[in-house]
């Protein structure tokens, strides 16, 4: 399978199936266009045929030259020997059935807190209630919830944990006695905990930062951009805005950080479609690791991406693309959460088709002990999978989740992006379409827009890196 597009000025081949990436002149990607439409039944290793050939000098003549397209049906010949392009789909195969394997638990969502200091408008937890009450988890669920992981953890030593809400810092001393408690197991069980935190930085203080530094692998901070567009989707309870309080202390957060992990994390809605203002304002206000996410609200809700909101939104995406490669270049670069793409080593095959673990290697847990598949599942019955105390014990909805893979989808079986986003949200094709195994359509067509642009950015890096070299090569010939 084979994607084509232009993005900023960049040729992009993109073959799905070996995950190489071509940046190439018109030329090359006029002639590999011109094949796709004609060997589509074609996978793997295979010589292009003269037939084929003649047909292309005779439909592209009138643009190049013999000559030209017989140096590129030569290069294109070498790809498709080296399998870089036209490579057949191996992993179809792969996909063993998941119902027979072991489940191990890595990964836990702690609601530390069903309980919020803030009123966020499009807040799927429903100002931390999340469809029941509200509670703060106690450190004997808590610490049950550790037991549950180690135990269920198999030989995986590596273990991250969630501190999760509502808002976590209304639930201070059971985090720390938490944290306290799981450093104390790792040796006993040859277990490292990775410990992280989500907070809208309300209760954030010197103290909270100086901990969350030295235990924190990861820190999220919420904020939504700039001030009018945060204090409106992001108010308290009062209705008076956040922005002023939060800013200065999510600034000083993020100086002490130093090197280690943190996200600025917005969310945009219909009320910001220029959302890459809001990405920029982040930069500008000294932030280096930031993500805007969109917003996911039924089609009702007045602050809802809608379909005819797309053009605008992908247009922006590019737009935003193209900004953050003159950032890097000028030296004031910074990183965005989804146009972070690992293009040599990514993740395993079998996380590239299983997506994020939901149901099965991840778990979320209430205030109370109960296990849900993920943070937005959360208080639908329907989902409930067991409890600290007795482990997980609704084994059909685990299994269900268990196949839930990008060839369980039907709409993403000849989808290009299918390795990159692993088929998306389980929680968004289920609110959507009532079945984890279909697609949120609105949330694949932005997906696929970051995917382009993020590698439309690796192309263009890799230019400049280039160019560097062989500038510095040319110095020393002087």
């Amino acid at each position: 399978m084979i994607h084509q597009y232009i993005n900023n000025g960049y040729y992009i081949v993109l073959d799905v199936n070996s995950g190489s990436v071509h940046s190439v002149d018109p030329l090359l990607y006029d002639v590999i266009q011109f094949l796709s439409e004609r060997i589509s039944d074609r996978r793997g290793p295979f010589k292009i045929e003269k037939s084929i050939k003649d047909e292309a000098f005779s439909a592209l003549s009138g643009r190049y030259g013999r000559e030209e397209l017989e140096e590129a049906f030569s290069d294109i010949q070498e790809l498709i020997d080296r399998e870089e392009l036209f490579t057949a789909d191996v992993y179809q195969d792969y996909v063993m059935d998941f119902k027979k394997r072991q489940t191990v638990v890595k990964a836990l969502c702690l609601h530390i807190a069903h309980d919020c200091n803030l009123a966020c408008r499009y807040c799927f937890a429903e100002e931390g209630e999340y469809h029941g009450r509200r509670a703060l988890m106690s450190y004997e669920v808590g610490k049950k919830a550790l037991d549950f992981l180690i135990a269920n953890s198999g030989s995986r030593q590596n273990l991250e944990v969630d501190f999760f809400g509502g808002e976590p810092l209304m639930n201070w001393e059971v985090v720390k006695q938490l944290v306290e408690y799981g450093r104390s197991q790792e040796k006993l069980h040859n277990k490292h905990f990775r410990f992280t935190l989500t907070t809208n930085g309300v209760l954030l203080n010197e103290e909270i930062m100086e901990f969350c530094n030295r235990e924190m692998s990861n820190v999220v901070l919420s904020l939504d951009g700039r001030r009018e567009i945060n204090d409106k989707m992001r108010p308290f309870r009062n209705g008076k805005g956040s922005y002023d309080l939060i800013v200065p202390k999510f600034q000083k957060f993020a100086e002490l950080r130093g090197d280690k992990d943190y996200f600025v994390r917005g969310t945009f809605t219909r009320n910001n479609l220029d959302f890459g203002e809001d990405v920029l304002h982040f930069a500008d206000l000294g932030f280096k690791k930031m993500s805007i996410e969109p917003v996911v609200a039924q089609p009702d809700e007045p602050y809802a991406i809608r379909e005819e909101d797309l053009p605008v939104i992908l247009k922006e995406y590019d737009r935003l693309a193209a900004e953050y490669v003159r950032r890097h270049r000028e030296g004031k670069g910074f990183t965005f959460f989804h146009f972070m793409l690992d293009l040599n080593q990514g993740p395993c095959v079998a996380k590239r088709l299983s997506g994020c673990g939901s149901g099965t290697e991840y778990l979320a847990v209430t205030p109370w002990g109960d296990l849900y598949p993920c943070h937005q599942f959360v208080g639908n019955e329907e989902f409930l999978l067991g409890n600290v105390d007795e482990g997980v014990t609704n084994t059909k909805i685990r299994d269900e989740f268990k196949l839930c893979n990008v060839y369980a989808k039907e709409k993403c079986r000849d989808c290009f992006a299918r390795f990159y986003c692993s088929g998306g949200c389980a929680a968004n094709s289920y609110n959507f379409h009532g079945s984890i195994t279909d697609a949120y359509d609105i949330g694949c067509e932005m997906q696929k827009k970051r995917i382009e642009c993020a590698i439309m950015i690796k192309a263009a890096l890799a230019d400049d890196a280039t160019e560097t070299l062989q500038g510095g090569a040319a110095e020393k010939e002087k």
